[in-house]
């Protein structure tokens, strides 16, 4: 059973409203949300685009439903931007998120991604990165993982993702390796590990000492062969039901939360499975989701 007093649980917002796809969900307010994820039982949200920006609104509006910021997305250019633009952004999103308490921001290296493109097949059309790009990308994340940790008390963790420069086993290792541990980790994500052909099993054990977020995202296999056969971009592939809550789909996560467990992993475990609310109603599978977690887990 993993500890009750080092893991919380969250959800992320994208079940009721898509950020990449304003029309999924785009009938559920924010009050409806995060009323519905704290009727659920989950205790940590991350940050959709339905949400006030200010945290003197947002915080308030939270702690009435006992529910508190655990991360927020951060879509970085590193590769195609200057790295003062880069910085700036970051640090923007850094004051807000230590405004909201959060210690977790998640980086997402959105230079050449192809995963928002719906014209873009998901599979066979990703960029790969050259050595020299690499080095950049691991320079500039090691740079800004230090301004996080020493300046505003956040912990930079990385979402390797589908459609983007780091997507594979492979590519996740290289940015591992070409890191600083005391600046960048992992944010986990065992829907993308699938999706991608890796086994989310083998990819936790792998990586675990630098894993320091966690996305529960569970596939359905049947789909996402059907998005590969049929050429589909990352977007038809999330309308037509590629992703789901964990236990709903064809990933085993007894041997996860196992090896979370072993390690003593402290920190959020987030339920992420971006539907289309109108056939997958957002509380239902909510509801769903955290009785398979308390089941699987004791949490």
């Amino acid at each position: 059973m993993l500890n009750k007093d080092k893991v919380k649980l969250g959800i992320a917002p994208i079940a009721w409203t898509n950020d990449d796809m304003p029309d999924l969900g785009s009938e559920n307010t924010f009050e409806q949300c995060v009323s519905e994820m704290a009727l659920a039982g989950f205790t940590g949200s991350e940050v959709g685009n339905k949400y006030p920006k200010d945290p003197a609104v947002l915080k308030p509006a939270l702690e009435l439903r006992g529910v508190e910021i655990c991360n927020q997305w951060f879509s970085s250019f590193l590769l195609t931007q200057s790295f003062e633009e880069v910085e700036k952004a970051a640090r923007d999103q850094l004051a807000f998120l230590k405004a909201m308490g959060s210690k977790i921001i998640g980086f997402s290296e959105q230079s050449y991604s192809v995963q928002g493109q719906l014209e873009t097949p998901i599979f066979g059309h990703k960029y790969v990165l050259n050595d020299d790009e690499w080095k950049v990308l691991c320079e500039g994340l090691n740079k800004l993982g230090k301004i996080a940790k020493e300046e505003y008390g956040i912990s930079l963790t990385f979402h390797h993702h589908m459609g983007t420069v780091v997507q594979s086993d492979e590519e996740t290792e290289k940015l591992m390796n070409g890191t600083d541990p005391e600046y960048v980790s992992l944010l986990f994500d065992s829907g993308h590990f699938a999706y991608a052909g890796e086994d989310p099993t083998a990819m936790v054990k792998k990586y675990i000492s630098r894993i320091k977020h966690v996305h529960l995202k569970d596939i359905r296999k049947d789909v996402v062969e059907r998005v590969k056969a049929e050429n589909m971009s990352f977007l038809d592939g999330v309308r037509a039901g590629a992703f789901t809550i964990p236990g709903d789909g064809c990933i085993d996560f007894d041997p996860i939360f196992k090896t979370l467990e072993e390690a003593d992993y402290a920190g959020y475990m987030v339920v992420e499975a971006e539907q289309d609310p109108a056939k997958a109603n957002p509380l239902k599978y909510a509801i769903t989701a955290r009785k398979f977690i308390a089941e699987k887990t004791g949490l």
